[in-house]
């Protein structure tokens, strides 16, 4: 990797971090990045996940002001993103990678959609009347989307944050700094994985690493002073980017 391919490297890490703190999706950035560098496709997809985990807990911890009074919900949905994580690192590692690529778009579409009307649905979805309580189906849906980010990851922020958004009872910016929390468990839970049974590009990963705890850090600091609709809005647009680069 020349000197300019590692700045170019660091940038898009930084550009990462920040858009995972503020919404998700910042491997649309990374990956990519590295595929440009030569790095091949396997390669760079687990190269990347190491990079970005350092990045997502800095978000999640720029974000530890909205995660006061969330323990229990993290105590109830941690195990199932640590679940997830750790089945979609096993399948990345044994399925070809055709085997999500058809149904993923589709899956960013809906969490977009959800994002995007999630006022209005709201109003039709028995919601909790407790603050620290959810729906039912929170948890499965918080595990599936730990197996969809650990294989690929891309945008798993936007359907965390649509699952959050209609299941949970609070505001949006409280939703992010949880959503922050869940991704950091999935991508350390499928990076550990990484680390013990598949070859790593280090300077890729660590290049990203920095880049990513960076940007996680000034989108954290940022990202909370949106207002709900500029924030709902940005995560519509980069759930729609995610669709575009993922299909053509």
């Amino acid at each position: 990797m020349t000197w300019y391919e590692a700045v170019f490297v660091l940038l898009a890490g930084m550009g990462a971090g920040t858009i995972n703190a503020v919404v998700g999706s910042g491997t649309l950035l990374t990956f990519p990045a590295l595929l440009a560098v030569g790095i091949p496709p396997v390669l760079a997809n687990v190269s990347n996940t190491v990079g970005l985990a350092p990045g997502t807990a800095a978000g999640a911890i720029g974000y530890r002001r909205e995660l006061e009074g969330q323990r229990g919900r993290m105590l109830r949905l941690i195990p199932a993103s640590l679940a997830g994580g750790i089945v979609g690192g096993v399948l990345l590692l044994t399925l070809p990678d055709s085997a999500f690529h058809a149904v993923v778009p589709v899956l960013i579409l809906l969490g977009c959609l959800l994002v995007a009307f999630q006022p209005w649905l709201s109003k039709w979805i028995s919601a909790p009347s407790h603050l620290h309580r959810g729906a039912w189906w929170v948890i499965p849906a918080v595990f599936a989307t730990g197996v969809y980010g650990g294989y690929f990851g891309a945008a798993q922020g936007v359907l965390l944050m649509a699952i959050l958004g209609l299941g949970l009872d609070s505001n949006l910016q409280r939703m992010n700094g949880l959503k922050n929390v869940l991704a950091t468990v999935v991508n350390t839970a499928s990076a550990i994985l990484f680390i013990l049974v598949h070859d790593i590009d280090w300077l890729a990963a660590g290049l990203i690493a920095v880049g990513s705890t960076i940007g996680g850090f000034l989108g954290a600091r940022y990202g909370r002073k949106l207002p709900p609709i500029a924030l709902r809005a940005l995560i519509v647009c980069i759930g729609i980017l995610a669709i575009v680069t993922m299909v053509f």
